[in-house]
């Protein structure tokens, strides 16, 4: 249990710098007035959404990604209206989401979902079942390996 809140923390930890050096990047080129900036190729798509209009299989891998529940995961960032959004972070292979939701949001999913149990833990029998569907998440750990993230 130790290692995975540790290791949520430090793929959460990669992805806020992430999100804030391309915040600051788009800062810089807004104010030199340059065009646009483009996305590399290589950027993966970011799409912000609510949790009950993901498709199951992504609500699945984030149930498998955070198994003790959503609400200490939570990050906030301001949208482009200039609100504060709370938002839980997860990235696949090709898309970066943040899954919009609040504290008492989440909190209320994973008490409504019968694959979580009374104390807000993923049941061994989903947690198995999408382990056998999605695997165990090992990339993600090798993907954070090979940045010097953890050991």
């Amino acid at each position: 249990m130790f290692f995975s809140r540790i290791r949520k923390f430090l793929f959460i930890s990669y992805l806020t710098d992430n999100l804030l050096k391309q915040i600051v990047k788009a800062g810089e080129n807004q104010t030199n007035n340059s065009q646009t900036p483009t996305m590399d190729k290589k950027d993966k798509r970011r799409i912000i959404k609510d949790f009950d209009k993901l498709d199951e299989s992504i609500q699945e891998q984030i149930k498998l990604f955070y198994p003790e529940g959503f609400d200490q995961s939570l990050i906030h960032f301001t949208d482009k209206n200039g609100n504060l959004v709370s938002a839980l972070p997860f990235e696949t292979d090709d898309i970066y989401y943040l899954v919009r939701m609040t504290v008492s949001e989440a909190r209320a999913i994973i008490s409504d979902d019968d694959d979580y149990d009374d104390e807000g833990f993923l049941k061994e029998g989903s947690k198995l079942a999408f382990e056998d569907k999605y695997g165990d998440l090992d990339s993600l750990d090798d993907d954070l390996d090979e940045k010097g993230l953890i050991d």
